[in-house]
C-alpha cells in the first residue's frame, strides 16, 4: 500500500528543513501559502496518507484524488484531510493559489477530539466549494493565522486553535447537509457510529501479510456486544443500507485503492481483504462493478 508521509518528510521535501521541536508535547502548527509550498523546483505530489491534519483553501481549478474518488474543483474550495485517508492534488490550470495549515493531533490535545468533527471523518468527502463571499470570510481567518504565527504574543497558539475551530464550525454551518453536530444522537445512531468506526479502523491495508479481522455483520455485532438483528436495524435506520451493503462498499473502496495504487497481485489483495480464495474476490468485484479486478486495473492504467 502507499506509504504514509511524515511531517518531517513534508518539511524536508518542500523546504529542505525541519523546524525544531516538531514533535514536542504541545503539538505542531504551521500555515503556508500554496505559492511558497509549490515552488519552482517542487516535485509531483504523491498519492499517500499523511501523519498530520491539514486544511487547505484551494483557489483555482483542481482535481483531488481522495480515497477511491476524484473530485473536481472549478473555482475555489476548502479541503479537510486526516491521517486515515490517502489523497493528492492535481492542478488543472496553470493558475495556482491558496493557503493551508498543517497540525498534529497533539496540537489539539485537551481541546477536543478532531475526529468528532464530520469534516475529518472517513465516510465524508471533505471538499466544500465556496462562493465568493465565503471565500473572503475563510481567507480572512487564514490571514489571522498567518499574522499570529509570526507574532511574539505568548498565547498566540491559543488564538490559532480558536481560528482553526472557526474554520471547522463555519464549514459545518454553511453546509446544510452536515447536520451531525446538530442532530439528536439516538441509540441507533450511536450503535451505527460505533460500527462504522470499527469498520474504518481496519483500513487502510498496508501489508500483504495482514488481513482484516471483521467482514460479516455477526462479527461486528459480536465486537459491539449487540445482537446481529439489533445492529442490522440500527444501520438500516441511519444509513438506509443494510449492514452487509455498508461493509461491501467499504471493501470495494479499499479494493479499488489497492488495484490503483499498488503492484499487489489479485491473490494478495483478496487475502488482505479477508477473502478465502481469489475466485471469491473476483466474483465479489464482478458483482459490484461488472468487471474483473484485472480488467479494472488495466482500464485505470490505460487512462494514465
Amino acid at each position: 500500500m502507499e506509504r504514509m508521509q511524515s511531517l518531517e518528510e513534508f518539511y524536508r521535501s518542500k523546504f529542505n528543513r525541519v523546524p525544531d521541536n516538531i514533535r514536542n508535547e504541545v503539538g505542531h502548527f504551521n500555515v503556508f501559502t500554496i505559492d511558497e509550498y509549490i515552488g519552482k523546483n517542487s516535485k509531483p505530489v504523491v498519492y499517500s496518507r499523511k501523519d498530520y491534519f491539514k486544511i487547505t483553501l484551494i483557489i483555482g481549478r483542481n482535481r483531488i484524488h481522495y480515497a477511491d474518488k476524484v473530485i473536481e474543483i472549478q473555482k475555489q474550495a476548502l479541503f479537510f484531510t486526516n491521517p486515515q485517508i490517502p489523497y493528492k492534488f492535481e492542478w488543472i490550470d496553470d493558475y495556482k493559489s491558496g493557503i493551508f495549515c498543517v497540525f498534529t493531533p497533539a496540537f489539539f490535545h485537551h481541546f477536543g477530539n478532531l475526529n468528532d468533527y464530520e469534516v475529518f471523518q472517513p465516510n465524508v468527502i471533505p471538499v466544500f466549494e465556496l462562493r465568493d463571499e465565503q471565500l473572503e470570510h475563510v481567507s480572512q481567518i487564514f490571514r489571522k493565522m498567518q499574522a499570529e504565527i509570526v507574532s511574539d504574543y505568548v498565547h498566540k497558539y491559543d488564538l490559532i486553535r480558536n481560528q482553526v475551530f472557526d474554520l471547522l464550525h463555519y464549514t459545518l454551518k454553511m453546509q446544510p447537509a452536515l447536520k451531525a453536530e446538530q442532530q439528536h444522537i439516538n441509540a441507533s445512531q450511536r450503535i451505527t457510529h460505533l460500527f462504522l468506526e470499527l469498520l474504518e479502523r481496519q483500513f487502510p491495508v498496508e501489508d500483504t501479510g495482514r488481513q482484516i479481522s471483521f467482514r460479516s455483520p455477526s462479527q461486528f455485532a459480536g465486537q459491539l456486544s449487540v445482537h446481529t438483528n439489533h445492529l442490522n436495524r440500527a444501520v438500516k435506520e441511519v444509513t438506509e443500507k443494510t449492514t452487509s451493503e455498508v461493509i461491501a462498499e467499504r471493501l470495494l473502496q479499499e479494493a479499488k485503492i489497492l488495484l490503483w495504487h499498488t503492484e499487489w497481485n489479485v491473490s494478495e489483495i483478496a487475502y488482505s481483504l479477508g477473502f478465502k480464495e481469489a475466485a471469491h474476490f473476483n466474483n465479489f468485484f464482478r458483482k459490484h462493478l461488472q468487471m474483473t479486478p484485472v480488467r479494472f486495473r488495466e482500464m485505470d492504467r490505460s487512462h494514465n
